[in-house]
């Protein structure tokens, strides 16, 4: 299989943890952003990444979307499984791993490159870092405005998330998509000190689901 991606997206971090829960072999390939339009416009219609071509007789040629990429990959590997068997845990889950992908993670751009831009700055000041973070806040208009509003939504995101201070999982006592979207799109936090340092509990948990799922720890918890 080859992922297409972007290495520094907490979207492609999610698809990367769900191959390495399937315990599946791929390799993948590093866009640059804004030229990657020119590759993935032909062969999904959209510009956004992650991309997965599993290149293999009798399957699918291309699955864009890292949702899209979670439910392709439970059905060419079944076992050992990311949704739960009981149907009310796995509405449940469906549904926090929609919240997060649309509106948290989302969030999460918002704040990492606002602090990257910012007091963030010495992380990575080389001229193509930044270049990369500009192009960032134009494409998604960030500014102090929705800056303010992904803050707001990444409290109350910590409310809900506050059954990961005591047990293990999200839902019920199994591993699921739950987990893996909350551990990849939350991660760029880690590099934000307010957050690194009022919710430990949330990067301890991010450190487990990468151990359990075999991907590298991402920056800031490496």
């Amino acid at each position: 299989m080859l992922l297409l991606q972007f290495s520094t997206s907490q979207y492609c971090r999610k698809a990367r943890l769900a191959l390495g829960y399937k315990k599946l072999s791929y390799q993948v390939e590093n866009l640059t952003p804004g030229l990657h339009i020119l590759k993935l416009k032909p062969k999904t219609g959209l510009s956004t990444v992650p991309v997965l071509l599993p290149q293999e007789n009798g399957q699918p040629e291309i699955i864009a979307d890292s949702t899209p990429i979670l439910k392709y990959l439970e059905t060419y590997r079944s076992e050992p499984s990311y949704i739960p068997a009981n149907h009310q845990e796995k509405t449940q889950a469906w549904l926090l791993e929609d919240w997060l992908d649309e509106s948290i993670g989302t969030a999460t751009r918002f704040v990492y490159y606002h602090y990257r831009l910012g007091e963030g700055k010495a992380i990575n000041p080389s001229f193509s870092s930044q270049l990369v973070i500009n192009i960032v806040r134009w494409q998604y208009n960030i500014n102090p405005a929705s800056v303010k509003l992904a803050e707001s939504r990444l409290e109350n995101a910590m409310q809900v998330l506050s059954p990961w201070q005591t047990q293990p999982y999200l839902v019920g006592d199994n591993f699921s998509v739950a987990d893996i979207a909350s551990a990849a799109l939350l991660s760029p936090l880690a590099l934000i000190p307010h957050y690194y340092q009022t919710y430990p509990w949330l990067f301890q948990r991010i450190k487990e689901i990468h151990q359990i799922c075999y991907e590298p720890l991402p920056p800031g918890l490496n």
